[in-house]
């Protein structure tokens, strides 16, 4: 009798635990919908919790010369922003038939090496154009060179007053050139940086954070005093003397990296839909089979004994591969159970293979040198995987031009057969970068 009454009492104690969980979670609901019913706490309006900028210049100006066609009549690139843009200008009075396309990026967008008139935004206006001729197609080129996500934020949030009908965000490979610090971040435990990235999704956590930032009598936001600031253009580390030097393997500094730029991907994506402005991603292409990583280092923890045996190892690999490209192959094989994070041995490995005709293996192995790269001037795969997430909880389309030229390379290896470097595509990457885009247009309407 008595164990009867104490598995009631128990059950009762946990009835009240479900009932107080469900009732502050429905709280918590109904304020996250009042706040989406208010239009308060949008995430674009909060500042940038990892760096701020000394200066923000505004990226167009109305061109009162003439340089770009009559004076007044449309607005331009000045010449004080062409170190890093190329020219480009649109109407100043958008035409009532007109269709503007804003393309933000970095020097991929903008058609390097070669110029904008090769560019994929080019491309695309002369698609579509062909495809609706009695349409004024605008298709205005912001790549940037050397520009990331967060400097591409200040961007679309200017072209916002433009009268946009499109946003096309082509990012990624940028994010690891500039220095920033990132030591509020590097300084607390995962499950906090995670649980703040969760959250950060809420509109009422933002609300409850603003209060809490008044009471206490603060003007800045939370961890401000942390951010970076950078410069109005960007300070490229590889410009310095000594600046591949000044990259090594830093784990945590990585993982922020890519927190960082999911976020301003969140944020750009916040910004479009305030002004209901649709927006596409371009995952940008890659070099895999014809780009060796920029810089390789060893794993912690290796000892000298490890570093004479692999030494052995990759010379005997690299002698053999004259002769006897399977032989190199498992003595490559040996040299990454001793090291599995050095880059270079997962290109060579990557080489041997695809010598040997394992194309799928020899991909993989040509993707953990480009991931392992100590100065990653490609998109990484967590990179890759943030836009992808991004695009599907925010139900963005996505266009994967990596994958889309890597299906017309001979065994589906992504190098030289379309790009001309590490990440630019040739003219013929470019064009069916851009047809894919005109068909992901059409295919939303």
């Amino acid at each position: 009798m008595t164990a009867h009454r104490e598995m009631r009492s128990s059950r009762r104690l946990w009835g009240f635990r479900i009932a107080a969980v469900l009732v502050g979670l429905s709280t918590f609901g109904l304020l996250e919908l009042l706040c989406w019913a208010f239009d308060w706490g949008r995430s674009d309006e909060q500042p940038d919790p990892f760096v701020g900028f000394r200066q923000i210049r505004p990226l167009f100006v109305l061109d009162r010369e003439g340089e770009s066609g009559p004076p007044g009549q449309r607005y331009h690139i000045p010449k004080g922003r062409r170190l890093f843009f190329a020219p480009d200008s649109f109407l100043a009075r958008k035409p009532e038939n007109g269709f503007r396309i804003f393309c933000l990026g970095g020097s991929t967008v903008q058609g390097r090496p070669f110029s904008k008139e090769t560019s994929f935004p080019t491309w695309l206006r002369l698609a579509l154009e062909a495809a609706e001729p009695d349409r004024d197609w605008e298709v205005v080129n912001c790549g940037g060179v050397s520009y990331a996500s967060y400097r591409l934020v200040p961007i679309l949030k200017e072209c916002l007053q433009y009268q946009p009908d499109l946003f096309i965000v082509c990012a990624g490979h940028n994010e690891f050139l500039e220095d920033r610090s990132y030591s509020d971040v590097k300084g607390k435990p995962q499950i906090v940086v995670r649980s703040h990235r969760l959250l950060s999704h809420c509109r009422s956590y933002w609300v409850y954070r603003s209060i809490l930032l008044k009471l206490a009598g603060e003007s800045e936001p939370e961890g401000s005093r942390h951010r970076t600031v950078l410069p109005a253009e960007v300070d490229a580390r590889l410009d310095h003397r000594g600046g591949l030097e000044s990259y090594h393997r830093d784990d945590q500094w990585r993982a922020a990296v890519v927190a960082h730029f999911e976020v301003n991907l969140r944020r750009m994506v916040s910004l479009a839909c305030s002004a209901g402005t649709p927006l596409i991603f371009v995952l940008p292409p890659s070099n895999l089979s014809d780009c060796p990583p920029f810089k390789s280092e060893h794993r912690r923890g290796f000892t000298e004994r490890q570093r004479s045996e692999w030494e052995r190892l990759i010379e005997q690999a690299r002698r053999r591969y004259r002769t006897d490209v399977a032989a190199a192959a498992r003595l490559l094989r040996q040299a990454l159970t001793l090291d599995n994070r050095y880059a270079l041995t997962w290109y060579e490995f990557g080489q041997c293979l695809e010598t040997l005709r394992q194309y799928d293996q020899a991909r993989q192995a040509f993707l953990r040198a480009r991931d392992e790269d100590v100065c990653p001037l490609r998109m990484i795969s967590e990179l890759d995987r943030a836009m992808r997430r991004v695009a599907a909880e925010t139900k963005r389309p996505i266009l994967d031009a990596h994958r889309l030229l890597e299906g017309q390379c001979p065994h589906r290896i992504l190098g030289d057969y379309l790009l001309v470097d590490h990440v630019h595509p040739s003219f013929r990457g470019h064009q069916i970068i851009a047809n894919a885009l005109a068909d992901v247009m059409a295919e939303r309407g």
